[in-house]
């Protein structure tokens, strides 16, 4: 059985950083590339970065652009998203997912994490 587990969010004040975490089991990190998505209340879901297992290439939103840093650790089966710089705006709901396009569209997925909160204080 395929499964992602996201976990790693908090409350941070403007300026802080927090560490996400997207553990996967039931699938190899060498089949699926991962993404990380948010949602805030009253928004579109947002592909914020997502990370390509075939050549190791990333994409990044241009909101998070030079903030965020996503990883990932193949032999833990864990991608991380690196959060510093936080803004208010970037208060949602964050969820990883599998497999996922080039453009980290969220289109195609088949796999979703359950949602962990991220929330910045101004």
């Amino acid at each position: 059985e395929v499964q992602l587990q996201a976990s790693g969010g908090g409350l941070v004040q403007t300026g802080g950083s927090l560490r996400l975490l997207c553990a996967a089991s039931g699938f190899s990190f060498d089949d699926y590339s991962i993404g990380w998505f948010r949602q805030a209340p009253g928004k579109e879901r947002e592909g914020v970065s997502c990370i390509f297992t075939v050549d190791g290439s990333t994409y990044y939103s241009d909101s998070v652009k030079g903030r965020f840093t996503i990883s990932s650790d193949n032999a833990k089966n864990t991608v991380y998203l690196q959060m510093n710089g936080l803004e208010p705006e970037d208060t949602a709901v964050y969820y990883c997912a599998a497999p996922v396009d080039y453009s980290c569209s969220g289109s195609g997925i088949s796999y979703w994490s359950q949602g962990t909160q991220v929330t910045v204080s101004s």
